[in-house]
């Protein structure tokens, strides 16, 4: 079979919620990919950020290799040996008292709106059933339908009514709007700190401390989905490091298991997730010992390989090379690391279609931004690599 086969069994037996790149990929390594026909390419997406350390890292896929062969599934009915020491070595990187395992990362958003309401009804003294979560506009952390409530994106909950009540949204990246928007029945306000499938947005410089200092002033938890943003994407462990803030609460997953297997986490202390009761909250895959001997594997990988300065410093080199490219279609480039958006004058997809035709991969996302996002392995070669294929389609005329 070829792709064209390929590509014809999913239109015909897949629902049509995605529209993919036209390009069937039949294995990977490192940053490369390659096709059922054979052709290679250089991956700038690395499936949304959740393969940072790269395509069946030798290291994470050991450790899967011989979880594998002793125990997969116990479920939480039963301890096992692995769920321990995954959240003790992530709470210990990240700084939190406590970990709730899940395997989506719309699980973990699930879950901390869950914590987040009854530390508002059983600490901060909301009246039953009033409780109040800001998000921003522009927003993207799933489509369950509690997420999409929250969501500014018309299309997400478009026939998919009734919606969840207690949710407001202020623009993104106005400390002042989210000021305004706190009432006493506030409980939390979520944000990503950098908007990843919003268009790759990056808010002002200091806003996170900002949102920081206004949540404390209010007696509101502060919520950072770093699902995409956080395990270096941006040149640090979590986004929120580069405004030197800790929020009450993070959501990780996406790069938490390097792209093997679907792991999630929220974390934060004791005194909000020590409020979770047995029942209040679950997942019979969440915490399982594959996952969790997946996830210690990718952590390691992160930390031993210096992943996140690589992030960093590569990043800037990526955006630097990208900026220096004379066109009249580029609008920006912006982003910190490896997450990287060029927003366009014209619609993005055409473009991205050309460079999956050069050998690079990468996606558009809010119409007209195209995001490089490649997995932080990637040598300043393979950049420069990418780059002799990216300038010439970005360059004046060419579509």
């Amino acid at each position: 079979m070829n792709s064209q086969d390929y590509m014809k069994l999913d239109d015909q037996y897949a629902a049509h919620t995605y529209h993919p790149i036209e390009v069937v990929i039949e294995r990977g390594e490192g940053v490369w990919v390659y096709d059922v026909d054979g052709k290679r390419y250089l991956d700038c997406l690395s499936a949304y950020s959740a393969v940072n350390q790269g395509h069946c890292n030798p290291r994470i896929m050991q450790a899967a290799i011989e979880q594998m062969k002793r125990v997969t599934l116990t479920s939480r009915a039963f301890y096992n040996d692995q769920m321990g020491p995954f959240l003790k070595q992530l709470c210990e990187l990240t700084g939190y008292e406590m970990a709730v395992p899940m395997n989506t990362g719309a699980e973990a958003v699930e879950t901390a709106l869950k914590i987040a309401r009854k530390w508002g009804y059983q600490v901060k003294g909301v009246p039953d059933n009033e409780a109040e979560i800001i998000a921003c506009e522009g927003n993207f952390a799933g489509r369950t339908t509690t997420i999409i409530s929250f969501s500014s994106e018309e299309q997400y909950k478009a026939d998919f009514g009734p919606l969840t009540p207690g949710f407001k949204l202020v623009p993104y990246g106005d400390a002042d709007a989210l000021a305004a928007a706190i009432t006493p029945n506030t409980v939390a306000f979520i944000v990503e700190p950098i908007q990843g499938e919003g268009g790759v947005n990056v808010p002002p410089a200091g806003y996170l401390k900002r949102v920081a200092e206004i949540c404390a002033a209010n007696n509101v938890l502060f919520i950072a989905d770093e699902i995409q943003t956080g395990l270096g994407r941006t040149g640090t462990l979590l986004c929120s490091d580069h405004d030197g803030v800790r929020p009450d609460i993070v959501t990780l997953g996406k790069a938490l298991s390097g792209g093997y297997y679907p792991v999630s986490a929220v974390v934060a202390d004791a005194s909000i997730l020590g409020l979770f009761r047995p029942g209040d909250h679950g997942s019979t895959f969440g915490g399982n010992p594959l996952g969790s001997a997946v996830a210690r594997a990718a952590l390691d990988v992160l930390i031993d390989e210096k992943l996140l300065d690589r992030s960093r410093e590569l990043g800037e080199y990526f955006m630097g090379r990208l900026r220096r490219i004379e066109s009249d279609i580029i609008k920006e480039v912006r982003g910190k690391g490896l997450l990287i958006g060029v927003e366009l004058t014209v619609e993005a997809r055409p473009y991205c279609d050309a460079l999956r035709d050069a050998g690079v991969l990468c996606k558009d996302t809010h119409g007209t931004v195209a995001r490089f996002a490649p997995p932080l392995v990637i040598s300043k070669d393979e950049i420069d690599w990418a780059m002799e294929r990216i300038e010439p389609i970005f360059s004046n005329g060419h579509r």
